[in-house]
């Protein structure tokens, strides 16, 4: 049996099949259009070109595997919480719960957050422990959490600590588009800060109080160096420090408090190399890091599609994804 998955996210429309052994069979991504200059999208507008994706990216599956689909899944909301909800979702959840009624197979709903752990977890074959910390840095999330594995397809997800302000990716974005990158701003900036010079990486501070951070100060600072004619790549290179260093502490603080030492790097600003060679150097001592592969930070369906999997086969067991095909259009 394979197994669709679909997450309609505030920045992507994903879909994408994995087999009952999780492995990426098909997939597709299409980012969603945002002006030049700006840092975001109304929720009308995401929702509106998930509806008008959708269609063109649920024709290109190829028709094999709708003959052996066993089950679809969906993010249905951000977080496996009460009351966590996102219009955009809602284009999802339509397509889903048709497709699945047509097709007289299991709809399975789970959330983004859950997805993005999922991805994680099954790239990095790890952490197989019961109980890990996980960290999700994205444009919409900056969250240090603990994860424990409940039945097949479903995690328990307890939040310890995050930002009190901006994201990681906001702020990231919101310095990057001041340089004039393209919006979303993580690879652009992760380009431009390979040519900074020595020792930039410290030009701004970082604030972390216990378990909580904060971005709006030093974003504030990014743009006064950008303001005093700072060297674009000595700026992004500074953007990188700051979280490294953030995360630093934030997971460090994890470590002590909880006494476990395996913490999941999930979301797109974990994606960045230098941010994972440097928290890697840095923690190595404490604790071992899990990174998903780079491409599976970033939004997608992949770990739906692994969590419906496991829903609907709960004999699965952890095995490594292995990417077989994709299909992307930006």
């Amino acid at each position: 049996m394979n197994y669709l998955g679909i997450d309609t996210s505030a920045y992507t429309t994903s879909l994408a099949v994995v087999t009952e052994k999780k492995e990426l069979i098909w997939e597709s991504r299409q980012v969603l259009k945002v002006a030049v200059g700006e840092t975001g999208l109304a929720q009308s507008t995401a929702f509106f070109q998930h509806v008008q994706n959708l269609p063109k990216q649920i024709k290109t599956i190829p028709r094999y595997l709708w003959e052996s689909l066993g089950g679809i899944g969906v993010s249905s909301s951000p977080r496996p919480v009460q009351g966590s909800y996102m219009p955009v979702f809602t284009a999802g959840i339509s397509l889903a719960t048709a497709l699945a009624a047509a097709r007289g197979i299991p709809l399975i709903k789970t959330s983004h957050q859950e997805g993005h752990i999922a991805a994680g977890y099954s790239s990095a074959a790890g952490p197989e422990a019961e109980y890990f910390l996980a960290v999700h840095l994205s444009g919409g999330t900056t969250e240090l959490l603990l994860v424990k594995r409940l039945e097949p397809g479903q995690l328990s997800i307890e939040l310890l600590g995050g930002t009190t302000d901006l994201h990681a990716g906001q702020f990231v974005d919101r310095v990057g588009v001041r340089l004039g990158l393209p919006f979303p701003a993580g690879k652009a900036l992760e380009v431009i800060a390979r040519q900074a010079e020595p020792g930039t990486a410290s030009l701004l501070p970082s604030a972390v109080r216990g378990l909580k951070v904060s971005f709006s100060g030093v974003e504030s600072a990014a743009q006064r160096l950008i303001a005093q004619g700072t060297a674009p790549a000595n700026v992004a290179r500074a953007v990188e420090g700051c979280l490294v260093r953030t995360m630093t502490k934030l997971i460090s603080r994890g470590f002590e408090l909880t006494g476990l030492g395996q913490v999941l790097m999930v979301g797109g600003v974990a994606a960045n190399q230098y941010i994972r060679s440097e928290l890697d150097r840095r923690l190595h001592k404490q604790g071992e890091l899990f990174w998903g592969e780079p491409d599976w930070c970033r939004d997608n369906a992949i770990g739906v599609a692994v969590l419906t999997g496991e829903s609907c086969n709960a004999d699965s067991g952890l095995v490594v994804v292995k990417q077989k095909n994709r299909q992307q259009t930006d």
